[in-house]
């Protein structure tokens, strides 16, 4: 049941297939002196919203905010805002969070795992264990490769810090080049650099958001313009990739292979062809999962808390979308 002057409510949806209890339970251990309430059930949510002044959760539904007369912050547990009402947020005057930052290690992790694949072609291996057939096979190296990472937020800075050790030139695209970044060089979207940068690449890594900038940025024009030896490492959003390109680029060997952790569409059909290429790596959307993603998370919003304390929904917030 929730309390009525909690300090922070938290409501029921969870993710990973992980207990929301667990959420509530790592806010509280960092806040002792504080009252955290967990809505387990949408009548409880509805209550407890009424009065509630810092909530956060992984949605916001239309009829719950509604019913939210006090918000004065939601600390959305994705990294990921889209889904949210932000108009009629930033409307009310509510600060809102993300989740950014949560899945740097465990994305990073994944990424590195996906090219370290193809670069010994383990999948090659798996296939010749399955047949018990002892056979050798040619691998390639990871040293003196070049990386291309299409967005430089906490993701894309988590892969070029795991990528570092391993000798690799890198280049990093962003939409303010001028910025700089972890990589050797950076690039902007659409123009002769970004194009120069995909001639160049042998794994090209999408950890990007999904904008009118990105979306379909990965086209028939892209792979013609890629090395037929590079790879594809998609962890963003299906879209930033034109799927019916990609099944033209793998079926004509326009590259060496692709790490698909998000399609579009998703999930993906069982018919897709996609299914059916042996140099293909198809992961169900699972490169965010890991077991510290409720920590992690906690960590930000009791921060968040001891600021909103302070100096109340003025405060400069960590991962700040709005206002």
């Amino acid at each position: 049941m929730t309390d009525d002057d909690a300090d922070v409510l938290v409501l029921r949806k969870g993710t990973h297939g992980t207990p929301i209890e667990q959420y509530a339970d790592a806010i509280r251990d960092r806040l002792p002196d504080h009252t955290v309430a967990l809505a387990r059930t949408p009548a409880e949510e509805r209550a407890a919203i009424r009065d509630a002044r810092f909530v956060t959760g992984m949605t916001l539904e239309d009829d719950l905010l509604e019913a939210a007369d006090s918000l004065e912050v939601f600390a959305c547990a994705y990294a990921g805002t889209g889904h949210l009402p932000l108009d009629e947020l930033a409307d009310r005057g509510v600060a809102v969070t993300n989740a950014s930052g949560v899945h740097g290690p465990n994305i990073g992790e994944h990424v590195l795992g996906a090219i370290l694949y193809f670069t010994r072609r383990f999948h090659v291996g798996a296939r010749r264990q399955r047949r018990r057939e002892w056979r050798h096979y040619k691998a390639t190296e990871l040293q003196g490769s070049t990386v291309t990472v299409v967005g430089l937020g906490a993701i894309g800075q988590s892969v070029c810090d795991r990528l570092e050790p391993f000798g690799v030139d890198t280049i990093g695209v962003r939409y303010t080049p001028e910025k700089g970044g972890p990589t050797d060089e950076v690039v902007g979207f659409g123009d002769e650099a970004f194009d120069d940068a995909l001639a160049r690449t042998d794994y090209l890594v999408l950890a990007c958001p999904l904008t009118e900038t990105t979306r379909g940025l990965i086209d028939e024009e892209a792979f013609v313009t890629m090395d037929p030896e590079s790879v594809l490492i998609n962890i963003a959003r299906g879209p930033v990739v034109d799927t019916d390109a990609l099944v033209a680029a793998l079926r004509s060997n326009w590259i060496r292979g692709a790490s698909l952790d998000v399609t579009d569409p998703e999930p993906l059909p069982e018919e897709h062809p996609l299914w059916n290429f042996e140099n293909v790596q198809i992961t169900p959307h699972n490169a965010g999962h890991t077991p510290n993603y409720y920590s992690r998370l906690a960590d930000i919003v009791a921060e968040n808390v001891r600021r909103f304390d302070e100096s109340g929904s003025d405060a400069a917030f960590e991962n700040q979308v709005l206002p």
